[in-house]
């Protein structure tokens, strides 16, 4: 990536090292000159300077692993409600995040990136099909919580802005979609919604997606750009994965969803310029397909459960 306009720091936490985000983080900070510590919950190879491996909610482990540190990037969690039990996911996630800006805070350590998730919303692991209150979709949107993984990261966010308080920290919780690979997983993904755009939880999702590069360096640009306080960003492609007009899609799947602005061709109904304002962030790598006419007969509302 081209060096970011605000200042790099020198050396960067990640937690969640061995993810597919994480990962990506460390290459492009690395690729900048930053140096990198490395958290992981197991042992595994990573490319870093320094590699740690403990349980983020080991306050001991995790002040030991922010030695050195001027900045964090944590993006270690369970990734979804059916990854553990309801305490699991809800417990951990949330501990660890309180965790490690907590000891980043008393290490001085001010400047934090947390990865939180379009899922806060509430819609995508709904036990039923749930409706945003208006699109596009923005920060402000009411949330719909009801499983502990959304529920952990409505906890992370607001443990963000309580970090920035207390600590003075400058924190971002970037609200992430679908993350994948313009090579790999973004194709496929692209072609069961094309199949299928009800399949799974495409249009509780809106059928958005981010490559995972563009991922990384949104956190980079979260850690060097923002103004100081805490800030919830929602980053994504500014196109959809699905081959068919939006408003063709919202009025198949979201038919009662009030509109506040018209979305033509594959545009994403999300309201992105908080990152493009405050970030200077916008998706570079995107999946490009022509557009095509929708068929109704694909119309599959999504089904309680």
């Amino acid at each position: 990536m081209d060096r970011p306009a605000g200042p790099l720091p020198h050396h960067v936490l990640v937690t969640g090292a061995a993810g597919l985000l994480g990962r990506a983080v460390m290459d492009q900070l690395r690729g900048l000159g930053v140096g990198v510590t490395a958290m992981l919950h197991r042992p595994g190879e990573v490319e870093a300077d320094r590699v740690v491996v403990g349980d983020m909610a080991d306050a001991a482990f995790v002040r030991d692993a922010v030695e050195g540190a001027d900045a964090v990037v944590h993006c270690a969690a369970l990734k979804a409600p059916m990854m553990g039990t309801a305490e699991a996911v809800f417990c951990g996630n949330v501990t660890g995040t309180f965790t490690v800006l907590e000891q980043a805070g008393q290490a001085g350590v001010r400047r934090a990136v947390v990865s939180s998730s379009y899922s806060v919303l509430g819609l995508t692991f709904s036990p039923v099909m749930r409706h945003p209150a208006y699109l596009p979709i923005d920060e402000q949107v009411p949330l719909q919580v009801e499983d502990p993984y959304a529920h952990s990261k409505q906890v992370d966010e607001l443990t963000s802005e309580f970090m920035a308080k207390r600590h003075g920290m400058n924190v971002v919780a970037l609200r992430l979609p679908f993350l994948g690979g313009i090579g790999d997983t973004i194709p496929r993904r692209a072609e069961r919604i094309a199949a299928d755009p009800g399949f799974g939880t495409a249009a509780r999702e809106f059928w958005t997606y981010l490559e995972t590069r563009d991922a990384a360096r949104a956190c980079v640009l979260a850690l060097t750009e923002p103004p100081a306080g805490c800030h919830v960003v929602t980053v994504a492609a500014p196109n959809t994965l699905a081959p068919y007009p939006t408003e063709q899609l919202i009025a198949a799947y979201h038919p009662d969803v009030p509109r506040r602005q018209a979305f033509p061709g594959r545009t994403a109904p999300f309201d992105l310029s908080r990152a493009r304002d405050l970030l200077h962030f916008q998706a570079e790598i995107l999946w490009e397909e022509a557009v095509r006419d929708f068929d109704p007969a694909l119309a599959r509302r999504a089904t309680d459960g």
